[in-house]
């Protein structure tokens, strides 16, 4: 029997109230290996959880974004898990030592980050749409997966190394389009920067005991994708079918797991095969 070392761990999840999402899935996979998990979740004003809709796509995925995280504690605890959560813009940097002292108070220090929050506001080149590159759209993208992602990092290392931890993980996600995304492309260079970020933490944070990997899922079923878009998606991707969230949430597992103790620096793509790189 494999044990992957999880038991008792302390779990800080981002971006996790979308019961549907990535983080929610990764908090309950984390959960149910007997870690203790705490979701960080943001309402962004463009969330609407009292739009009415019942198939997947934006409205269906806006409504699900609007939601607290309640809904996906409760399921931890019905099953005897330990989970908690508190919500703050992560685009704000005084939150970031905030939400580590919330961590801390409730189940103690954090020994595995994984860093899944995102915001995304697509822009182009392109000048001759409503949707051209601005500083707006910069900020927007960066502030969240670039910035945020480097101070919580920051955050971990500082707060472990002051404990004279020995023992950590931190996972982070990005997308199998970060090297080049078209109609998205601050979307896409904000997490390739945070790709650069993850690295350069592996090398410096190595020494002390912390391993640092990056997932980059390709189209996962978070609620954003209609019945047409799926299919169409699925005929091109190698194993012909978009992504479920408890794929990326057992490859994050995985890198956190004993299992992967001689792991750090590295990118995994789960995405079905659709980005293969030599």
């Amino acid at each position: 029997m494999i044990d992957p070392g999880l038991d008792g761990k302390v779990v800080l999840i981002t971006g996790a109230n979308n019961p549907y999402g990535i983080g929610a899935a990764t908090a309950k996979a984390f959960a149910a290996q007997g870690s203790r998990v705490f979701l960080h979740f943001f309402r962004s004003p463009e969330a609407h959880p009292e739009e009415e809709a019942h198939r997947p796509g934006p409205a269906f995925y806006r409504a699900q974004q609007g939601k607290t995280a309640d809904g996906v504690l409760e399921e931890i605890r019905r099953t005897g898990g330990w989970a908690e959560a508190w919500e703050c813009d992560l685009s704000d940097p005084a939150n970031i030592p905030r939400l580590f002292d919330r961590v801390e108070e409730a189940f103690g220090p954090v020994d595995i980050l994984v860093n899944n929050a995102a915001s995304w506001q697509g822009d182009t080149f392109l000048p001759d749409g409503d949707t051209f590159i601005s500083t707006e759209s910069y900020e927007r993208n960066f502030a969240v997966n670039a910035r945020a992602v480097a101070l919580m990092m920051a955050e971990f290392a500082r707060r472990f190394v002051r404990r004279k931890g020995n023992w950590g993980r931190i996972v982070n996600v990005s997308t199998d389009g970060a090297s080049a995304f078209p109609g998205e492309v601050s979307y896409g260079a904000s997490k390739h920067a945070m790709e650069s970020y993850s690295r350069a933490a592996a090398i410096e944070l190595g020494p002390h005991g912390i391993t640092v990997n990056v997932v980059a899922p390709g189209p996962v079923q978070t609620g954003y994708i209609t019945p047409e878009m799926e299919k169409s998606l699925s005929a091109r991707i190698p194993l012909r079918r978009v992504g479920r969230p408890e794929d990326v949430a057992d490859a994050i597992v995985f890198l956190a797991s004993e299992q992967a103790r001689w792991i750090t620096g590295q990118l995994l793509y789960v995405d079905g095969g659709s980005v293969m790189p030599l």
